[in-house]
């Protein structure tokens, strides 16, 4: 052990990659953050575990955003405090997770999540296994719950912006890799080799795009340059986690700006099938466009969202082809869109978990679609009663603005739908489908000959 210690210091590889020093503290009177503006959550939890003798700090994203005279939306807080110290001292709070265990800590509707501070991956103790940390063969990390100490923990943190330790008690922030410089100067900057990071982890790789698309930050050249080489490591993410950070993307209310990068850096083949391919075709790529455009302008009015309606406008024009060629092999119109469907999310599935709740509903907005074309008869009554009307309404809508279909039927529905009865009744399009001539009852054995009416078929005789 004491070899192996010397032998590394001598090399300078101890926290050389991630460059790793001391901290000076800077005051309030040079950032301006004050502890007021520290939810009452998070504040309640850092002034309770400092009372007991922990370090206890507000860390990352809400430090960050608090710098760039933004609204939080969440509070995280870093400690010393190990996980069952931090149950121990609030009733409603949970440990979550495996591989990363973090305390959830409740205060009424706000939760604020609270981790223990983590070696790096490279430490001496992740080394010599004296604690869970494991990787697999492509370096991604799939077990981190070494503890370490504040620098250790910043050192193992993705990005400079995101590694600044706020002390509500002193109201100091903590910088060790020149974050706050790097917000001033507008620049994304991974702590430590980036190559090395993205092993670790792949998933950094789309946090780095988000960010520079929500902060409309400048990648760092060194943090840009592996993006590309290393965008196949995604594959090795698990699916249902590159669900949930492909929803942080496309739900950050920069969701247009997002793809654009996402296409820059090389980073968007394989994410949704066929994506690139989709936003190559002028009709698909206004459609999709047309949708993210959308999402955005509802999230920054704070209007709600749902994710189904979202990835069923990302996947559709690939139900779109699979429909068209089932079409082709013979199998009729409805059959082939329910097959199309089935077809496009098992591919899906491969490489993006989308959870079941969303795709019954991605199905159900994608099986109106032809419905909203059949307008005689009661056909268009039935269709405003299903539960899932309002969703896929606006997807027609979004067919028709795209070109996709012609504007009128669109403007037919939002007409049809708040009309008074008997104008619908006038707007209805007379059915030209051929009707069903009754089959003759053939005589019993026996029985009586005589034809049977329809009038006398009603009647029972």
């Amino acid at each position: 052990m004491i070899k192996k210690l010397i032998g590394r210091v001598l090399s300078g590889k101890i926290f050389q990659a991630r460059g790793a020093r001391h901290a000076r503290p800077i005051p309030f009177k040079t950032h301006g953050v004050a502890r007021d503006q520290i939810s009452t959550c998070a504040l309640s939890v850092t002034d309770t575990l400092q009372a007991k003798g922990f370090a206890a700090f507000v860390v990352g994203g809400a430090v960050r955003d608090l710098l760039l005279k933004r609204e939080p939306k969440d509070f995280d807080v870093a400690t010393n405090a190990t996980p069952e110290d931090v149950r121990a001292l609030f009733r409603r709070s949970r440990i979550i997770g495996r591989r990363f265990q973090i305390v959830h800590v409740m205060c009424g509707r706000e939760t604020v999540e609270v981790s223990t501070f983590r070696a790096g991956h490279d430490s001496e103790d992740a080394r010599d296994g004296n604690d869970n940390g494991r990787s697999d063969e492509h370096g991604r990390i799939l077990r981190d719950n070494v503890f370490g100490n504040q620098q250790q923990d910043a050192a193992r943190r993705d990005l400079t912006i995101n590694a600044l330790f706020y002390d509500p008690a002193t109201q100091d922030i903590h910088d060790y890799y020149g974050g706050v410089a790097d917000l001033r100067g507008k620049r994304l900057r991974m702590i430590g080799d980036p190559a090395q990071r993205y092993r670790e982890d792949p998933v950094r790789m789309l946090r780095v795009v988000r960010f520079a698309a929500a902060l409309d930050f400048e990648i760092d050249p060194p943090t840009r340059k592996p993006i590309l080489e290393l965008a196949d490591l995604l594959s090795h993410v698990p699916p249902a986690r590159l669900f949930d950070e492909m929803l942080k993307l496309l739900l950050s209310g920069h969701a247009v700006e997002t793809v654009k990068r996402l296409r820059k850096e090389g980073l968007h083949h394989g994410l949704l099938p066929l994506l690139d391919v989709i936003l190559e075709q002028p009709l698909g790529e206004r459609f999709v466009m047309l949708a993210l455009r959308n999402t955005d302008t509802r999230i920054r009015g704070e209007k709600g969202v749902s994710p189904a309606f979202l990835f069923a406008t990302l996947l559709w024009h690939e139900v779109l082809a699979a429909w068209k060629a089932t079409e082709a092999g013979g199998l009729p119109a409805i059959p082939a869109l329910f097959k199309a469907m089935d077809q496009v999310m098992q591919m899906q599935a491969e490489k993006l978990a989308i959870p079941r709740r969303y795709g019954s509903d991605m199905k159900d907005i994608w099986a109106m679609q032809p419905r909203f074309e059949q307008r005689a008869g009661r056909r268009p009554y039935r269709l405003l009663d299903l539960p899932r009307f309002r969703a896929g309404y606006d997807f027609l809508l979004l067919r028709c603005e795209s070109g996709e279909l012609d504007a009128e039927i669109g403007a037919w529905w939002t007409r049809f739908q708040d009309a008074p009865a008997a104008e619908r009744e006038r707007m209805l399009v007379p059915d030209s489908a051929p009707k069903k001539r009754r089959r003759r009852r053939r005589p019993r054995a026996g029985g009586d000959t005589a034809e049977r009416s329809p009038e006398n078929a009603a009647d029972g005789v």
